[in-house]
């Protein structure tokens, strides 16, 4: 019997091998066409009062998407009344809006199956709304309501202002938070950027100011839309010249001129104790804005460097040495303001400052010598290949023609876009490590207890205590 098996194994390999049957294929030596993607566009059109919006139809299902984009922010706000954005951007939506109450409008909104969402963030406020088609037009009513006409009802400001404190009392319960906060905050220190939350500030808020700040900002001549969906063009423009009407420009209605962070590269080494087995670490300085011609370059050198399972940092960190389960870095390129580099960890406190001067040191080789044929290749591959993702679903795609306008990229950006990312080279992305780079001037967050490290934090450097003691208000 096994006499037999072996003969028919034998005679099988025999008749494999000589029957025509190719070999599996091996997906290292694979080839592919070169990919055809048409960027997707969307029609602009300028209402009767100015207002740009961007559209784009699809019937495939009967919902329709809609957005304001807002010139509005944190960096908007007094500084003595940190906060006052944010809280602006919650009880827009949650305050009720021209005179239908915050319980009333959840109930209809609700009934209809729509959502109505407002926001404010560091330079751009947001309200998204999300309905059925049969419903677009009351839907619609109430989303310009929101955006134009908020009520601020003084019980819901309170709320907010509540939930504000609430979050404040929390706020280094969480190692993370603390790292990212105070990275942020010398960073951008004498910035609006840099600017924190406190009590005071809260506390220091009225509704007036709530209603001023909202008037102030919320005016035709800031705002972009976008709508996407299943909607007929005539109709949806009939309804938004109807509630967006009026509202002419004027001398007095320019954006105040916020200046630029100040570029100050200088060494700095923070720690906040915290009694925990894991040490947090932040490092970086400022970096660039979109109008660098080196964008492309500092991409390459993003993905290379610590934005890819592949990095230098993650190879080298965690697959090779591990000593972290996530580690990276990142260049937030700025739109209005100068942006930021950051690398960031979380290590055991046994291993600390090794892991520290191990990052310092792999950021510090990729500015001295040109990266490899095979890194750029792969950098290359990736962008290009990725950059259809970002538009997968017709809101995405006006979202992304409109923002181009907000903040101000050049025409056909992203029509260029890959041919730019191709025609980088290995001397350029040195040249963008050089300039971009600076590992002796980090800011150095370090969140944990430097009782167990590895080694004495001085041997960073000298380091500023930070007092993440809270003195909390009566109420």
């Amino acid at each position: 019997m096994k006499l037999f098996i072996s003969v028919f194994c034998l005679l099988l390999s025999i008749t494999t091998a000589f029957g025509g049957v190719p070999a599996p294929a091996n997906p290292r030596t694979m080839t592919f066409p070169p990919l055809d993607f048409q960027i997707p566009t969307a029609e602009r059109v300028l209402l009767d009062c100015g207002m740009p919006v961007y559209l784009l139809r699809d019937s495939e299902l009967p919902i329709i998407t809609m957005s304001a984009m807002v010139h509005v922010g944190k960096v908007s706000e007094p500084a003595t009344k940190a906060g006052l954005a944010s809280l602006v951007g919650s009880v827009m939506r949650s305050g009720g809006a021209a005179g239908t109450a915050p319980e009333a409008l959840d109930d209809e909104l609700e009934f209809m199956a729509s959502a109505v969402e407002s926001s404010i963030g560091n330079d751009m406020g947001t309200v998204s709304l999300t309905t059925l088609r049969k419903n677009f037009s009351r839907s619609l009513q109430l989303f310009s309501d929101v955006l134009l006409r908020p009520d601020f009802r003084e019980k819901r400001v309170e709320i907010a202002r509540k939930h504000a404190i609430e979050a404040l009392r929390r706020q280094n319960d969480d190692p993370k938070e603390i790292a990212e906060r105070e990275i942020t905050r010398a960073l951008y220190s004498g910035h609006p950027l840099g600017s924190t939350v406190t009590f005071d500030s809260l506390n220091s808020i009225s509704r007036q100011d709530v209603v001023d700040f909202h008037r102030s900002y919320f005016r035709f001549d800031t705002m972009i839309l976008t709508v996407s969906g299943d909607f007929e063009r005539g109709e949806v423009l009939k309804e938004l010249n109807r509630l967006f009407k009026g509202g002419k420009k004027s001398a007095t209605s320019r954006r105040p001129v916020i200046p630029q962070p100040q570029q100050v590269f200088k060494e700095e080494l923070l720690y906040g104790r915290k009694d925990v087995s894991q040490t947090v670490i932040r490092m970086g300085h400022l970096g660039l804005t979109k109008d660098s011609p080196d964008i492309y370059a500092v991409r390459m050198l993003d993905y290379i460097l610590g934005g890819s399972f592949t990095s230098r940092l993650t190879m080298e960190v965690r697959t090779n040495q591990g000593l972290a389960y996530s580690v990276g870095s990142h260049f937030d390129i700025g739109r209005h303001f100068t942006g930021t580099f950051i690398a960031e960890t979380e290590t055991k406190a046994e291993s600390t400052i090794k892991t520290v001067s191990l990052m310092k040191k792999i950021i510090s080789e990729i500015t001295t010598s040109p990266v490899t044929e095979e890194e750029l290749n792969g950098a290359r591959e990736y962008l290009i290949n990725s950059f259809m993702f970002g538009f997968t679903s017709p809101a995405t795609i006006v979202s992304q023609r409109a923002r181009l306008e907000f903040y101000g990229y050049p025409e056909h950006y992203l029509e260029q876009y890959r041919n730019n990312i191709a025609m980088v080279t290995r001397a350029d992305i040195l040249k963008a490590a050089k300039t971009y780079l600076h590992p002796d001037a980090f800011k150095v967050v370090v969140i944990g207890n430097a009782d167990t490290f590895d080694q004495p934090l001085a041997t960073l450097g000298t380091a500023r205590q930070l007092d993440l003691t809270l003195v909390v208000p009566k109420p």
